[in-house]
């Protein structure tokens, strides 16, 4: 190996499955200049992540990356969705991040661009308001259908989830499934993607919840979104970072919704 191999920094994606790590492999496909690999972990059966996942980082969750480059003693562990996207486009893939300022407006506040704004917006709203949402939806299904639900208490949990369904998850997903139909209408310069005409480290971000949860928006009352849903799920990093866990893993790719 040369001087520069093994200089290169090396990255190690711990991917579990059905979870939100799927997306940061497909990052890391994007990335230029990056050794990485991906360690798999298996889901308990009662869904909670092992205990493997604990020591790489104290949470036990996934996704999470492990960093090796010169300048580090040791590997640096980097935890949450958009904590590991924005640092990785920091070194390896900026062309993913929107260009931040207006010509001419540098530094200046409220010189920037469209397209960075939605940008900064997507990157905090795929894993607050919408994730949280969608998490709720699972859970409340779960309730309602899952096979752990005693079945002489399931007309009651079904009673339940019914009102928290109609007062609630109905009227929310409403409103966010129809501002991001909107959102994907009024893309600037025409673009096909929430930020803009280029693929972003936002869209990428937003594909799991949107994908994961696709049963749940409807193709004609949401055009654009759907639409948008099928270019993330056609695009090529996309379909090959699904290649690529299923020769990993061995196993046929399963989204968490």
């Amino acid at each position: 190996m040369s001087d520069s191999q093994a200089q290169k920094p090396k990255v190690v994606l711990h991917w579990l499955e059905k979870s939100r790590s799927q997306r940061i492999l497909w990052l890391l496909q994007e990335c230029k200049g990056l050794d990485w690999e991906v360690k798999t972990y298996k889901r308990q059966p009662n869904m909670l992540a092992p205990p493997a996942l604990k020591e790489v980082h104290p949470l036990g969750k996934s996704p999470v990356i492990t960093v090796e480059a010169p300048a580090l003693s040791k590997p640096m562990v980097v935890a949450e969705s958009a904590a590991i996207c924005e640092y990785l486009c920091d070194h390896f893939a900026p062309h993913l991040v929107p260009k931040r300022y207006k010509e001419g407006q540098e530094g200046q506040v409220g010189g920037e661009t469209e397209e960075w704004l939605r940008y900064r917006f997507y990157m905090h709203y795929a894993e607050g308001s919408l994730m949280t949402l969608l998490l709720l939806t699972l859970f409340m299904d779960n309730l309602r259908d899952g096979p752990q639900v005693p079945w002489f208490i399931k007309p009651v949990t079904k009673l339940i989830v019914g009102q928290i369904d109609s007062f609630f998850l109905k009227p929310n997903h409403k409103t966010h499934f129809s501002f991001l139909d909107s959102e994907v209408a009024s893309s600037p310069n025409g673009g096909q993607y929430l930020c803009g005409t280029e693929l972003t480290a936002a869209d990428i971000l937003m594909s799991f919840p949107l994908i994961a949860g696709k049963g749940k928006i409807d193709r004609q009352e949401y055009p654009k979104l759907t639409a948008y849903m099928d270019r993330l799920e056609g695009h090529k990093g996309y379909k090959e970072s699904i290649k690529k866990i299923e020769e990993i893993s061995g196993e046929p790719f399963k989204a968490m919704l």
